[in-house]
């Protein structure tokens, strides 16, 4: 019987989320591939947290959280574990300039071992419905739209058995299709077959609704007859404030802070979701639970946006709110700028807008007052993307927020990465 773990390299691995569902279900990572320095840092401190459980060291870990200082980055942790754990990480941008090198430092990493697969989706900006608007007609000039070509040159190196490449759905008609139609054919150049569907997370275990482009490809010599792999919908019956949330210390707007220590208020065994998703971790507590400060105006605004959500199920319209609390000219589109994640089933997309305000994602407050209203915390915000509590993010709050809008939900990633190791083991040669 073969007990050989499988391999993968992760491109634009951003903070991980993708890489840490596959980790879950055994796989080895050979590379993270991230331009993105605070993500690379937090790939490092969770490279260095796997490493330490597998040791029974934890201890080290958990040192190191109620250690922790705010804008330092993980050397103190780094330094306790070997070398080659953290230079798994290569911080660099993919592109025309690098990828000599990065293909010279993942030689090494690799050694004589095969590659399994490859992950990883490049930056969706240039294909999102909201990079479009944003970019207008530079849109169709952005470098990142010529990303997917760099994914095809790994998979020529490398020749994985299968890869998984996940993207926002604009990737399909991005520039009339050409994209998505041109990375199909490249990839059949090199023998593989692909194809493509919309997940939607909430099908699978995650309490979000967030739709994504999933493409799977396999070699098309070692797996006969093979398709797409069928990802079982799942029933969702739990809710976000009392599944999710209820286990976390109540917050008020700017409490909290990025490194403290958080104890929950509820045991584990109250909190069913928590603990079949894997959310609550291995530790006794989580960190980050921190929430952005917020003035006046838009505490008032968010009072009215969580009253009109929990006793109407209704959204705010903004060209609606008194005119004293309008700050934005613009009351002709996104009106929907304040919006309550739904505290009674699954929460909107977590985007990485969230970095820059948090007025799409208002706290689902009980019996809200312009006192206790705020947006969600940074650990609310990672729990929603199915991050584990034991998930330290490096880096500012900001580039944290950023980090988790971007990211990959784990249990989706998981749930993807469960289906890929059973076709892997059925063809292992």
């Amino acid at each position: 019987m073969n007990n050989r773990q499988f391999t993968f390299i992760d491109l634009f691995a951003g903070a991980g989320g993708l890489s840490e569902g596959f980790i879950r279900a055994g796989f080895t990572p050979i590379a993270h591939i991230e331009m993105n320095q605070d993500a690379c840092n937090t790939l490092k401190t969770r490279a260095a947290f796997h490493y330490l459980k597998a040791e029974g060291k934890l201890s080290v870990y958990e040192d190191y959280l109620k250690s922790k200082v705010e804008k330092t980055d993980g050397t103190d942790l780094w330094s306790k574990v070997p070398k080659k754990i953290t230079e798994k990480v290569i911080c660099a941008a993919i592109g025309e300039k690098t990828i000599g090198d990065i293909f010279f430092n993942v030689d090494k990493l690799k050694g004589s071992r095969c590659v399994d697969i490859i992950i990883g989706g490049p930056p969706c900006q240039a294909y999102s419905v909201a990079g479009r608007a944003r970019m207008g007609k530079d849109v169709e000039n952005d470098p990142r739209n010529e990303l997917y070509k760099y994914y095809v040159r790994f998979l020529e190196r490398y020749n994985p058995r299968m890869f998984v490449f996940e993207n926002v759905l604009g990737i399909l008609t991005a520039k009339r299709g050409e994209p998505f139609a041109d990375l199909k054919r490249l990839v059949e150049e090199l023998g593989y077959k692909m194809d493509c569907k919309v997940q939607i997370a909430s099908e699978h275990g995650v309490l979000q609704d967030r739709h994504r482009v999933i493409i799977v490809g396999w070699k098309d010599d070692q797996f006969k007859d093979y398709s797409y792999p069928i990802l079982e919908k799942e029933s969702m019956p739990y809710a976000v404030m009392k599944d999710l949330f209820s286990d976390l210390p109540l917050r008020k707007a700017g409490e909290g802070n990025l490194c403290g220590i958080v104890s929950y208020t509820k045991p584990l065994s109250e909190m069913k979701y928590l603990k079949e998703s894997g959310i609550r971790g291995v530790l006794s507590f989580t960190t980050q639970h921190v929430a952005r400060p917020t003035n006046d105006n838009d505490r008032q605004i968010y009072k009215i946006a969580v009253d009109l959500w929990l006793k109407n199920k209704q959204r705010l319209n903004y060209a609606k709110l008194p005119p004293q609390l309008q700050t934005h000219n613009n009351k002709k589109s996104f009106l929907n700028r304040f919006n309550v994640v739904n505290p009674f089933g699954c929460c909107h997309t977590v985007v990485a807008h969230i970095a820059m305000d948090g007025h799409y994602y208002i706290y689902p407050t009980p019996n809200p007052t312009v006192d206790t209203v705020r947006s969600i915390t940074v650990r609310e915000a990672a729990r929603l993307q199915s991050f584990p509590d034991d998930y330290f993010f490096e880096g500012s709050r900001t580039a944290v927020l950023r980090q988790i809008g971007n990211a990959v939900p784990v249990v989706l990633a998981y749930k993807i990465a469960e289906k890929i190791k059973e076709k892997l083991g059925d063809n292992f040669f």
